[in-house]
Parts: structure tokens; sequence; C-alpha cells
């Protein structure tokens, strides 16, 4: 096991994503410990399932792999696996994520999504156990996380809450960082950083694409650049599931909607994580739809408003693309002018974007610097 860890380590810190001052305590705190007997290391293919009784060397390989493994599903109606709600995450993702925390002695800590607690069990053994506090939502995952860190010295303060709500008790921190992604940043989080300290966090707009967001708290707002892109389970309380199409088109299809074309392929847009970003950043209020054939896929767009919708159609080697939309929003010449927009930036990377927040509910995206705003392209 300790090869295994010394060389997940050793990975690790040659990438850049894990610094120095985090190297001992990810030798310390073993992954493995988090973790219970059938874990699901995702995979380009899909998920692994692996049974610590049935394979303990290649559960233990998992353990010490450079990828995200689901530790609990929620099941559907059927008694299906339906989506992951708990996870140990990529050690790429947490050392880097950790570095964005930028931690120093004496620093307080809160953490919003325990999990099994390998995150919060690597910021004690850094801290201390009396600097670090840990909420979590889901009751069975935190009595979970609490058994594994009971069983390490350096045990924090875990919490069953709302991490939506911090942990006003122990306010205000140094450092806040949130391990499950957001679409809107918590406004009780920010008020409980204390100034010119940072909070870490995954932010993943409805439409699609993620990245980390390294935001400094200045009061009632923060403020900073996104760092990279990333991909994390949503807060529970802001899961988004949109009504039946009848809401927005009572009739049959295509209704009032004008038929137009597009050259922009729409799968360029939902099928690369920046571009769904770059889009979820400036119509932060649109979701999509999509239904894929043989050769040909539509594409549903909706605003959260249920007041308008369109459709663009994929069809393999054409040239241009069908277009329908209706209501008093054309969500899909949203979508494409935001686009193009992008590509005449010269289409810039996760880093170059930044995001602004205030205690109100406020959310504003920019490009390079917090005076250079995402142009409106609402119509």
């Amino acid at each position: 096991m300790a090869v295994l860890q010394g060389r997940l380590v050793d990975r690790l810190e040659a990438s850049g994503a894990l610094t120095p001052g985090w190297r001992q305590a990810f030798l310390d705190v073993g992954r493995h410990l988090f973790l219970p007997d059938v874990v699901w290391a995702s995979t380009s293919d899909g998920y692994e399932r692996c049974d610590r009784t049935e394979n303990p060397g290649r559960w233990l390989e998992l353990a010490y792999s450079d990828v995200a493994i689901v530790t609990q599903w929620e099941d559907d109606a059927d008694g299906g696996q339906r989506e992951p709600t708990s996870s140990v995450s990529m050690p790429t993702m947490v050392a880097s994520m950790l570095r964005d925390l930028d931690v120093h002695e004496g620093h307080t800590v809160w953490e919003g999504g325990t999990g099994p607690g390998w995150n919060a069990a690597l910021l004690a053994r850094r801290q201390g156990a009396d600097a670090v506090v840990t909420v979590e939502l889901d009751r069975e995952v935190a009595a979970q996380a609490e058994a594994n860190l009971r069983a390490l010295d350096d045990a924090p303060t875990a919490v069953v809450g709302d991490a939506a709500d911090g942990y006003p008790p122990r306010a205000p921190y140094d450092r806040g960082i949130l391990t499950c992604s957001v679409r809107e940043v918590p406004a009780a989080v920010i008020g409980q950083i204390r100034p010119q300290g940072v909070l870490v966090l995954p932010f993943a707009p409805l439409f699609g694409g993620g990245a980390v967001a390294r935001l400094t708290a200045a009061g009632r707002t923060a403020e900073g650049p996104f760092t990279g892109s990333s991909a994390f389970m949503r807060m529970r309380q802001q899961r988004y599931q949109g009504p039946p199409v009848d809401d927005y088109l009572p009739g049959d299809w295509p209704g009032d909607a004008a038929q137009e074309y597009t050259t922009l392929s729409p799968l360029d847009v939902v099928d690369d994580w920046l571009a769904s970003f770059v889009v979820g950043l400036a119509v932060p209020d649109a979701y999509y739809r999509r239904s894929d054939g043989d050769g040909m896929t539509t594409l549903w767009l909706f605003d959260t408003g249920v007041t308008s919708w369109a459709t663009v159609d994929f069809v393999n080697g054409a040239e241009r693309y069908e277009v329908r939309q209706s209501g008093p929003r054309r969500i899909w010449s949203e979508v494409e002018d935001i686009v193009r927009w992008w590509e005449k930036q010269g289409r810039p990377g996760f880093d170059r974007f930044g995001l602004t927040v205030d205690t109100d509910g406020g959310h504003r995206a920019w490009l390079d610097e917090p005076a250079n705003p995402l142009p409106s392209v609402r119509g």
C-alpha cells in the first residue's frame, strides 16, 4: 500500500498539482481508509465496479489511482442506479483545489460537502483538527465520514447540515472550500469568509461545463478567477429538473416557430466542455435536452422561466442546421451570439474567465478582469 501511495504522491507533485506543503499530509492520510468495500471508479468507458472482498489487489490499486471513485448512488424507482451522490474525488483535483486554497499556519477552514471525509482529513492533518469544520447534508454519508475521521489522530469537527448555510457557530473562516459544484454561490457562505479570505469552489452553470473558482472575499462580495476545468456532483439543493416540453409547447412541434438555419453545429457547443461553460456563464437560465438518433441529433433548448424554446437539428455531413425558435426570447440565437463572441476573442480558456458574486445573489462573469464583463446576449 505504501508503495502505491508514494507513487501517486510523486505523480501529483511532478504534475504541479501537489505543492510541497501538502506532500506530507497526502503521505500520512491514506485514501483507501475512506473507501467502502464496493466502489465504482470513473473511467473513460463509464464506471468500473470493484468489490474488495473479491479483488483486494485491484481495489487497492484503484484507491491509489488518479481517478474519482463513487461511493454511493441514488436509486431510481426500479432500484437501478440513477446518479452518483457521494464520491472520493480525483486526487489531482483534490490536490489542485487545496493548492488554490493557499492555507497558512493558523488559518481556520470551512468545508462544504464532507463526502467520505478524505479532503477534510487532509485539511485537518495540515492545519490541525481544531482549525477545520466540515459539513455534510446526507446523514448516512455523514455518519460514515465521522467514523472514518474518528479513526484518525486528527479528526476535524464534522457537522450534519446544509453546506449552503455555511456553519455560523465557528465563522468567520480564513478559508472555505466546497467539494460539490454550484451554479449559484451560496450567499451565507460568502458572508462567513473573513475579508481577504479565500473561497474555492467548483462552479457549474446550468447549461453545462464547469471550472474551479478561486474567490477572494471582501465583506458582502467575493471575486476572482477560474483556475481550471472541473466536474463535480452538483449541490443537491441546486439540481434542476426542467418541466415537461408541453409546458413550453402545448401543441405539436414546431408550433409558431419559423424555419431558420445556422452554420454553427450544436454539437460543437454541447460536446465541448469549455464552450458549454462559456454559454452557461452568459446565459445562466438556459438549459438543453438532446435526442440522439442514427446520424442525427436534435437539441432542445429552454429557459427556466418557461417562456421560450428552440430546437436545432444536427445531421451528419450537413453544412447548415435547421433551427426553430419560439417565445419572447431567441434562445438559440443567444447561445450562438456568445459562442461567436468567444471565438472572436480567440477561444480563451477557463483561466481567463472570472466571477464576481455578492450576498444579494448577484453573479457577474468577466473575461481577464472584472471591468470586462461578458456581453449581454439576451434577446
